[in-house]
C-alpha cells in the first residue's frame, strides 16, 4: 500500500499564503480605485453629494406624488428647492448671526490681549516694556514674511471656490435626474451584467440603499441632538453671564449640525469652536462652563446614540466607525472622513447579503428587477428591461 508523501509546506502555511495573496489582490484593486478616482475627485464628490441628498429627497418626493397627486417633476422640483432654500436661509442666518458677533467678539479679543500684555510687564514674570515691543517687532516680522504665502493662499482658494461652485451644480443636475430617472439609471446599469447576476445584483443593492436611508436618518437625528443641545447650552450660558454669547447660540449650532455630518470626528472639531468662542466672549470661566456642556453632549452622543442607533442602523460597532472614519481622513481628508462610513456601512450590508444574511428580510425578492429566462432559452446577449423580458414572456405563453 503506497501512500503520498507529506507535503513540506503545512496546511497552516499554505492557508495564510492563500490569504495572503488574496488581500494583496483585493487591496492593490482597491488602491488602483481610488488613484483612478482622485483625479475626478470634482466630478466623484458631488456625485456621491447627491446619491446621499437622493436618499434624503426620496421619501419626500413618494409623498408629494401618492397623497398630493403632483406630477414627478412637480414633486422633485418642489423637494429640491425647498431643500435649496431651507440650506440657503440657515446659511444666511447663521452667517448674519456670526458676523454682527465677531465685531464684539473682535473688540473682546483685543481687550484681552492688552490685558495680556499688562499681566506679562506686571505679573510675576516682570517682562519690561521695551522686551514687549521686541517680541512684537519680531511677531510683525514674521507675520509680513508669509505675505507671499498669503498671495498663493488667495489664488488657490478661488480656484478652489470655483472648484466648489462647479461641484454644487453637479450634485443638484445628479440630484434632479437621481429623483427623476433613478430607478430608470439602476435598470440600465444592472441590465449590463450577465442574465445570471442581474437579480442578485438588484437584490443587494436594494439592501445597500436602505442601509443608506438608514445612516442618512440616523445621522441627522444624531446631528440634530449634538446641535440643540450645545445651542440651547450656549445660549442659557450666554444669557446667565451677560455675554455674546447668546447672540451666537444659533450660529453655533448651525455649524454644529452640519459639522456633526462628519461622524466622531465632526462634533469634536465644532464642540472645540464653541468651546473657544465662549472663551473669547466670556473668560476662562465661561469657556470651561461651556466646555462642560459640549463634553455632556456629546457623552449622550457617543455612548447612548451612536451605539444604538447608528451601530443599529449601519451594523457597525463604534469602534468600527471610528476606525473608518480615521482611515477615510487618512485617504481622501474631509471628503474621506464624510463618506467613509455610508460607504462601508452600504458594502457591508451588499456583502452580507450576498453571503446569505439578509438584514432587511423585510424587504423580500417580490421587487424584481430583471427576471432570468427559462433555463432551456439561449442567453440573451443584449441587456433586458423589465418591459422586454414581461413582453417576452407573455408571447412565450401564448404560443
Amino acid at each position: 500500500m503506497s501512500s503520498e508523501p507529506s507535503h513540506p509546506v503545512t496546511p497552516a502555511v499554505r492557508a495564510a499564503a492563500a490569504w495572503s495573496w488574496r488581500l494583496l489582490v483585493i487591496g492593490g484593486a482597491v488602491a488602483g480605485l481610488v488613484w483612478a478616482v482622485a483625479p475626478l475627485k470634482t466630478i466623484v464628490v458631488p456625485v456621491a453629494v447627491a446619491l446621499l441628498l437622493t436618499v434624503l429627497l426620496h421619501p419626500v418626493v413618494v409623498v408629494l406624488t401618492t397623497r398630493a397627486r403632483l406630477s414627478r417633476g412637480g414633486a422633485v422640483g418642489i423637494a429640491v428647492g425647498g431643500m435649496v432654500v431651507l440650506v440657503l436661509g440657515l446659511l444666511t442666518a447663521a452667517g448674519a448671526t456670526m458676523v454682527r458677533g465677531f465685531g464684539d467678539l473682535w473688540t473682546k479679543a483685543q481687550d484681552g490681549f492688552y490685558k495680556a500684555l499688562t499681566w506679562l510687564a506686571e505679573g510675576p514674570l516682570e517682562i519690561s516694556s521695551d522686551d514687549l515691543d521686541r517680541y512684537l517687532d519680531q511677531l510683525q516680522d514674521s507675520l509680513s514674511g508669509f505675505s507671499s504665502q498669503l498671495v498663493s493662499g488667495a489664488a488657490k482658494a478661488s480656484v478652489t471656490a470655483g472648484h466648489i461652485g462647479a461641484g454644487v451644480a453637479i450634485a443638484l443636475f445628479c440630484l434632479v435626474f437621481f429623483l427623476l430617472d433613478g430607478r430608470r439609471i439602476w435598470t440600465w446599469l444592472v441590465g449590463l451584467l450577465p442574465s445570471g447576476a442581474r437579480d442578485p445584483v438588484h437584490q443587494a443593492g436594494r439592501r445597500g440603499w436602505m442601509s443608506l436611508a438608514a445612516y442618512v436618518r440616523t445621522q441627522i437625528l444624531v446631528a440634530a441632538v449634538d446641535a440643540v443641545g450645545i445651542g440651547i447650552g450656549a445660549a442659557v450660558l450666554g444669557a446667565f453671564q451677560a455675554t455674546t454669547l447668546a447672540s451666537m447660540a444659533f450660529s453655533l449650532a448651525v455649524l454644529v449640525f452640519l459639522g456633526s455630518f462628519v461622524p466622531i470626528v465632526g462634533a469634536l472639531v465644532t464642540g472645540s469652536v464653541a468651546v473657544l468662542v465662549a472663551l473669547v466672549a466670556g473668560g476662562p470661566w465661561t469657556a470651561l462652563w461651556m466646555l462642560v456642556i459640549v463634553l455632556v453632549v456629546q457623552q449622550v452622543e457617543g455612548h447612548v446614540l451612536q451605539p444604538f442607533l447608528m451601530g443599529h442602523a449601519v451594523s457597525l460597532h463604534p469602534m468600527a466607525v471610528l476606525l473608518t472614519v480615521a482611515a477615510g481622513s487618512l485617504v481622501a481628508g474631509i471628503v474621506g472622513a464624510l463618506f467613509a462610513v455610508p460607504l462601508v456601512a452600504a458594502a457591508n450590508t451588499v456583502v452580507l447579503y450576498l453571503h446569505g444574511h439578509d438584514k432587511f428580510p423585510e424587504l423580500g425578492t417580490d421587487d424584481t428587477l430583471v427576471h432570468r429566462r427559462p433555463p432551456d432559452a439561449e442567453p440573451d446577449a443584449e441587456a433586458e428591461t423589465v418591459a422586454e423580458v414581461e413582453e417576452t414572456a407573455a408571447e412565450e405563453t401564448a404560443s
